[in-house]
């Protein structure tokens, strides 16, 4: 039977699913439809392996494919939560693993109702009739033509036996909300998110001590998949990036066949997916477990980067405060390494630094490793957009970088040197928690964990 995790409780989802529902009354009510999507083939008849939609796992728990959510919302009557997924099937379980089935499904996760999802074009034509406006989130969903189900169903809905009665003529997007509330994290979700994040630091650590020159970016990448997987994990949550030498300057390089040479540096960017929540980390280490004096130079100014930003993040202070101080630390480090030639007003204000940091200190982290929720959010009779201001629960990343080109016009001795330092953040009621450093940072505790790797 598919997965439920350990923190799993009905409550929490009935709960979650009554918050969107108390919004839809205050927006007229109505009825939202919430789909998780199927499997994608990859070639012939071999599918991608499933992943659930993160905004339907956020409200039901629920981790099967060809599954739909249906909340019902109507003035001075309960809310009804609906569970549209796969029948039991026999001869399809001895191939593919046990299903829920709606009867279980319906008890174990808390729903008013479930059905077999084979039956979703006349429970949802029906359902549609009486409702003046349908939710769903249009602009955040797995299925791609989530529209054109919509419109199918409520062009079903407009039959002449049914035609007295309204049907939706107008469509609101439930990806604002959810988005929202996913944005704080509650104690249960912190919890698994910690777990991710150790279990993802003892991969990163695992793959220091075992880098050696000649070895390829795949084989480190073997060493975190491994332990991923051997401590709980379900998967990496993302593409891992094993990048060694000059292909640490291109930011979303994917561990491949390279060889490691003898003075690369290893950028690494790599977390593990725990009962659906990501780990986002990355570090930088010299294959030989001795950084040369440039890399030394560099890392030291984004590590300092990275130490001004998480200074920076706290409850009140704005999403973009911890960027802006990791902007200032990398330039005026860039400007006393001679590589920018200006005052560090004229190169942040002229953007002298972006050739060599072109990415943003920090996303979301949860349920998606680029997490749901705005970063600005507007304010009455403003001019445009401000930047969110942090709470405590919310949870993001903070990872400055610097990457030096032989195009970016920097002296020669700091070609293709790439360097990122990677760290989760737990905003708390003070300040921030590092909830990544299982896995050492300090230059000299770096080379030590390297070097323990070659004693053997």
């Amino acid at each position: 039977m598919s997965l439920v995790h350990p923190l799993h409780e009905t409550s929490v989802y009935q709960a979650r699913r009554e918050r969107v529902a108390q919004w839809m009354l205050a927006h007229g009510g109505g009825i939202a439809v919430v789909p998780t999507g199927g499997l994608r083939m990859r070639n012939a008849d071999t599918s991608y392996p499933f992943r659930f939609d993160s905004h339907f796992y956020y409200l039901t728990g629920f981790t099967e494919p060809d599954a739909w959510l249906a909340i019902i919302a109507r003035e001075g009557q309960p809310t009804q939560s609906w569970l549209l997924c796969q029948p039991k099937n026999p001869e399809s379980e001895t191939w593919d693993g046990k299903r829920w089935g709606p009867d279980a499904a319906k008890e174990a996760f808390g729903f008013d109702g479930a059905l077999s999802v084979d039956d979703i074009d006349t429970w949802m034509a029906q359902q549609l009739v009486g409702h003046k406006q349908v939710f769903a989130p249009l602009h955040r969903s797995s299925v791609q033509d989530l529209p054109a189900y919509l419109q199918r169903w409520i062009n079903a809905a407009r039959t002449p036996v049914r035609v007295a009665k309204p049907v939706p003529t107008h469509w609101i997007d439930l990806t604002p909300t959810v988005s929202h509330h996913r944005l704080v994290k509650d104690n249960r979700e912190l919890d698994v998110m910690r777990e991710s994040a150790r279990i993802a630091a003892l991969g990163h650590c695992a793959a220091m001590r075992a880098v050696a020159p000649g070895m390829a970016e795949r084989g480190l990448e073997a060493e975190l998949l491994g332990v991923f997987l051997r401590e709980g994990a379900q998967a990496a949550a993302y593409q891992t990036i094993v990048a060694s030498g000059a292909n640490a300057c291109i930011l979303h390089h994917a561990a491949g066949a390279s060889q490691i040479g003898e003075n690369d540096l290893v950028l690494i960017d790599a977390g593990c997916e725990l009962h659906g929540y990501a780990s986002d980390i990355t570090r930088t280490f010299p294959a030989s477990g001795r950084f040369t004096p440039e890399q030394a130079a560099l890392y030291d100014i984004v590590l300092a980067a990275q130490d001004a930003a998480v200074a920076n993040t706290a409850p009140g202070l704005s999403f973009n405060a911890g960027h802006e101080a990791a902007v200032n630390v990398l330039t005026q480090g860039l400007i006393d390494e001679g590589i920018i030639q200006a005052s560090l007003e004229e190169a942040t204000e002229k953007g002298l630094y972006r050739p060599f940091y072109m990415h943003r200190t920090g996303h979301w982290l949860g349920l998606d490793v680029h997490d749901a929720g705005p970063y600005r959010e507007t304010e009455e009779d403003a001019d445009e957009p401000d930047w969110r201001r942090l709470e405590p629960g919310m949870v993001l990343t903070i990872e400055p970088g610097l990457y030096i080109t032989p195009e970016s016009g920097a002296p020669e001795k700091f070609w293709n040197i790439g360097i990122r330092i990677e760290d989760d953040a737990v905003v708390t009621e003070t300040g921030c928690e590092l909830i990544t450093r299982g896995v050492p940072v300090a230059r000299q505790e770096i080379e030590a964990l390297v070097q323990s790797g070659k004693l053997g």
